[in-house]
């Protein structure tokens, strides 16, 4: 009964009936370790207990689940912690929007606000860039497969290229500056530049600090409001809570979405600077952005990040995974095999665009969840949640030089 469109389960064919931190396991009984962790949405794992406690808790209270934007006690103890335990502590100051529940709302959102504060309707976005699949944050994102299946023309977005993307020689934000300085280049001043630190879906590419921070002096010197798309990056994912806080910017506004629940439900919100909070009441709203099961799973995996043990604990996990991946991509170095990514979502790339896929899918008969990425499933996606432990890195990791062995050797029989 189920659409065409599914995707997932086709890679990943059999069918799941527990989970637990990074394992799942299916009806035959059969153990996978999970390194896809819900396309992000699973940072702290599945069913992580003192946050499936607190749901519980909330639930047998009769707490409201649903609640469009109204005051409840779990919005509000949700802001609460998220300011004493987030903001606060980085000397960040933002309103947060609650919208409806999925990334590409957030996104639309934030596009809303910037063309609203700036009068303006262009918006910069970049190679490689996933921004969601709803019209406008679409015509942000770049891959052709994605953007074909709008059926409309998709506008009011000007490419650039990402950083590496003409090769290194090429200094991107050189590029961009004079794009927009140069009257002859045809190029309008945008409302946002829109962009990701890590491509989740565009191949994990990753900005250097030192981009990221030249980007964000270029917007600020033009009048052009940045949005950092942190809906996958964010929320631990490359180390620290914010993906962007080893640049030292401090983005006009943030998307999270995806692990800001902590717990796999849906929930999304955009950051505003009080400035820029210019939208009227109503102008963006949603039936779900009030999820209130959410916010008590989100608050509880904030209980998490107010212990600083917490973060350097994170930050230990994502320094073995790079050993690991470094050493299993110089195992491999005559198949051309690079380490992408940062932190804790890492990808592998191959000389052969195809090896990636077969290595998934070799991977999946093997115990091991691992997705593709790139607009050609040319790169392999390694995701663990950031809870996992090193004995548990190793164990994928040795799943994943086993898949990627045979992989190639099936290659190369055919």
């Amino acid at each position: 009964m189920e659409s065409a469109v599914r995707t997932y389960c086709r890679r990943f064919p059999t069918v799941f009936t527990r989970a637990s931190g990074h394992l799942m396991w299916d009806e035959q009984g059969r153990e996978y370790v999970d390194f896809l962790s819900g396309a992000g949405a699973l940072n702290y794992g599945h069913n992580p207990a003192e946050v499936r406690a607190a749901a519980v808790d909330y639930l047998l209270a009769d707490g409201p689940v649903h609640g469009l934007d109204l005051h409840t006690t779990a919005k509000a103890a949700f802001l609460e912690r998220f300011q004493g335990v987030v903001l606060a502590p980085r000397g960040m100051e933002y309103r947060v929007q609650f919208t409806g529940p999925t990334g590409t709302n957030a996104i639309e959102a934030a596009f809303k606000t910037a063309r609203r504060v700036t009068g303006r309707t262009e918006i910069v976005a970049f190679t490689g860039g996933f921004h969601g699949l709803s019209l406008g944050a679409l015509a942000a994102s770049a891959t052709a497969f994605k953007r074909n299946a709008a059926g409309v023309p998709l506008s009011h977005v000007t490419r650039v290229p990402y950083e590496g993307f003409p090769g290194e020689d090429v200094d991107t934000i050189d590029y961009l500056t004079r794009l927009l300085d140069d009257p002859g280049s045809g190029v309008d001043l945008p409302a946002a530049f829109v962009v990701e630190t890590v491509q989740g879906e565009g191949g994990l590419s990753a900005a250097s600090p030192s981009w990221l921070r030249r980007l964000a002096e270029v917007a600020g010197e033009r009048d052009i409001l940045l949005i950092v798309d942190d809906i996958q990056a964010g929320c631990g994912r490359t180390g620290t809570f914010f993906s962007f806080e080893e640049a030292g910017i401090t983005p006009d506004l943030v998307c999270l979405s995806k692990s800001i629940s902590g717990f796999g439900l849906p929930m999304a919100l955009v950051l505003v600077r009080p400035e820029l909070d210019q939208l009227e009441p109503g102008e963006h709203s949603g039936t779900f952005r009030g999820n209130n099961l959410a916010f008590v799973t989100a608050t509880a995996c904030l209980d998490y990040w107010a212990d600083p043990a917490f973060g350097k604990q994170v930050q230990e996990h994502a320094d073995c995974l790079a050993d690991l991946l470094e050493e299993l991509a110089a195992r491999y170095e005559q198949l051309g095999c690079c380490v992408r990514g940062r932190g804790l979502i890492r990808g592998l790339a191959f000389a052969d665009d195809t090896l990636a896929d077969r290595v998934s899918r070799t991977a999946f008969d093997k115990g091991l969840l691992v997705e593709t990425s790139g607009a050609r499933g040319q790169v392999l996606k390694i995701m663990p949640p950031i809870v996992t432990g090193e004995d548990e890195l190793r164990r994928g990791i040795a799943i994943l030089a086993d898949s990627i062995a045979s992989a190639a050797a099936e290659g190369h029989a055919q």
